[in-house]
């Protein structure tokens, strides 16, 4: 792992033998994505094996606590965007910032280029 740390001791989370939380399989999952880039939500959803939960991925990565180890900022929506929403408290806008650091372009109305960015799991 690029970071040198366990996903579920990175995200300060304690494991439970091989029974893992949903988050905690989301967080692993999400742990593998290298640097430069990018998943969906609804791609670590089948990743983990529960198609048709990106909205429940997209929950658990909010659920992380700030700053974390766990690369978070790679995930984006099936639109190739940043969704960006008040709720989400300006974590929008460190998630673009994060990811032009990893050299991946958005603009300013979020949009990235996901097709030349995807992250494709072994």
């Amino acid at each position: 792992m690029e970071h040198g740390l366990e996903p579920l001791e990175a995200a300060g989370q304690q494991g439970h033998g091989r029974q893992h939380s949903f988050d905690q399989r989301v967080w692993d999952a999400v742990a593998q994505i290298p640097p430069g880039q990018l998943a969906t939500y609804g791609q670590i959803a089948e990743l983990i094996g529960v198609w048709g939960a990106a909205r429940q991925v997209g929950w658990a990565l909010r659920r992380l606590p700030l700053p974390s180890p766990i690369p978070w900022h790679r995930v984006v929506n099936a639109r190739g965007q940043i969704s960006f929403t008040p709720s989400r408290e300006g974590s929008d806008w460190i998630q673009r910032e994060l990811l032009l650091a990893e050299g991946i372009p958005v603009d300013a109305a979020g949009r990235l280029p996901l097709a030349r960015h995807r992250w494709q799991p072994r």
